[in-house]
């Protein structure tokens, strides 16, 4: 029982927060499709609960002391994962969290693995920043090929440039939808367009939008048939996209052998450290095993590296 007592306490640990999770999603969604009381109640003011309170009071202290060059959690990073919040409000949640994985780690391995818990959560919320935006700078490439064949329809419907960019921004999907509302917005106030959408193609780090923009101001200098280099610009991201996804389809078979490789010493070594906590107690315990460590995690790291520039492939 001593053995599985920490394998059962973890899952119980899980499952804790899985509900916690839960529970907060279906009470926003709850929230967001309930009528407003000013509707319901004319004449009657909401009066915000004290939980409500409590986290406005904590944001403005953090909004407060932050200082407005910090780079941690910044509104750019947020904006590129397309995360609706504001920077307190993420160093807000992530606070929390590392509170609660070091509560977590304390009731595991007490003092020492709380720590770790604690000073990796900062890491793996960047983590997560980089993730979420590399994911909507991949939707947004895919989706780039319809957004052309859209503008080049409504030109050739009669509609003006900022017309037909107006159109996809309220007719695509997010990411597209949100980086050409973008547009809009900024012209609107009077900002170039070439700038926004140079702004824009750097914030997505799109060479193929570069390229459309570039082929827009053009046309904007020289004139001519806009939506047909359009639909030539859509006709060479769309062969690109394809020649990508071949390349990744044949990749994918060297990248999953790499995360293989990668993920199984720490999956034996975590393993054997529960099953059999005896047989790796020597690595604790003696001067060569902490070098022995020191030599794996080096070794394992530049593995790692090593093969993640064999399966990444530029083109």
């Amino acid at each position: 029982m001593s053995a599985t007592s920490p394998i059962l306490l973890i899952l119980g640990v899980l499952l804790c927060l899985a509900s916690l999770v839960f529970l907060f999603v279906v009470t926003l969604r709850g929230r967001e499709a309930n009528i407003e009381l000013a509707r319901r109640r004319p004449g009657v003011a909401e009066q915000p609960s004290a939980l409500t309170r409590v986290a406005a009071s904590a944001t403005s202290f953090v909004e407060r002391n932050l200082s407005r060059n910090a780079r941690f959690g910044s509104a750019s990073s947020l904006e590129e994962a397309g995360l609706h919040l504001r920077q307190a409000d993420f160093i807000l949640l992530l606070g929390c969290a590392v509170v609660t994985m070091g509560v977590v780690g304390f009731v595991l391995g007490g003092l020492g693995l709380a720590l770790v818990f604690a000073l990796l959560t900062p890491f793996g919320g960047m983590l997560f920043l980089n993730i979420m935006a590399g994911k909507r700078r991949a939707k947004f490439e895919s989706q780039l090929g319809d957004t052309l064949q859209m503008l080049s329809g409504g030109l050739r419907a009669g509609h003006s440039l900022l017309r037909a960019v107006d159109a996809v921004a309220q007719e695509s999907d997010a990411p597209t939808s949100e980086e050409f509302a973008r547009l809009v917005n900024e012209t609107r106030l009077g900002r170039d367009l070439k700038d926004s959408m140079a702004d824009s193609a750097r914030r997505m780090r799109s060479e193929d939008f570069d390229w459309m923009a570039q082929a827009i101001e053009i046309h904007r200098e020289v004139g001519g048939d806009l939506a047909e280099v359009l639909d030539h610009v859509g006709e060479t991201i769309r062969e690109r996209m394809q020649i990508k996804g071949q390349v990744q389809s044949l990749s994918a078979e060297g990248k999953l052998s790499a995360y293989i490789l990668i993920a199984l010493p720490i999956g034996i070594f975590l393993f054997l450290s529960f099953s059999n906590p005896g047989y790796l107690g020597v690595l604790y315990t003696n001067v060569l095993g902490w070098v022995m460590l020191g030599f794996g995690v080096v070794l394992l790291a530049l593995g790692s590296f090593w093969l993640s520039r064999v399966v990444k492939i530029k083109f």
